[in-house]
């Protein structure tokens, strides 16, 4: 089985949000109550490389109040506070990483919405954010559903 990238794990977390940020802005408070609940994975890439099928929906991703927490076959890949910025384009997300390989770092990506997908694009950790969502070397890309209740 191909190992997957950290890089393209870190940035396949992608989800988080500021409250402050949330409360003072209508659109990000709009998309941070859309991205609650648990996702998971249907497509991604690390640097290029095509997550393999088989572990797509081992790759879970579960947003609550302002966080969000990925696992991969259970076990804690990321968990970073995110915030939200709807009014660039394309809308910008930005990941504070408390707890995974990534501690510590910060991470910038772009994010697009849209019923209960969402697609990002992440740089990797203390790099440039991406303006597009092309997979490519230094970038992760993924694209979640939300899980059926």
């Amino acid at each position: 089985m191909k190992t997957i990238p950290t890089t393209l794990l870190i940035a396949l977390a992608s989800l988080a949000l500021s409250p402050a940020r949330a409360q003072d802005n209508p659109a990000a408070k709009k998309d941070q109550a859309q991205l609650q609940g648990a996702w998971t994975m249907v497509s991604g890439s690390a640097d290029g490389s095509p997550v393999p099928d088989a572990m797509l929906s081992d790759c879970k991703r579960v947003c609550k109040e302002g966080e969000t927490t990925v696992t991969l076959g259970g076990q804690l890949f990321l968990k970073a506070k995110f915030t939200l910025d709807p009014s660039k384009k394309p809308k910008t997300i930005d990941y504070d990483v408390i707890d995974g390989p990534t501690k510590g770092k910060k991470q910038l990506g772009i994010y697009e919405l849209e019923a209960d997908t969402v697609k990002f694009c992440f740089a990797k950790p203390d790099s440039g954010r991406p303006s597009d969502f092309k997979p490519g070397e230094g970038r992760t890309s993924s694209v979640w559903k939300r899980e059926k209740k």
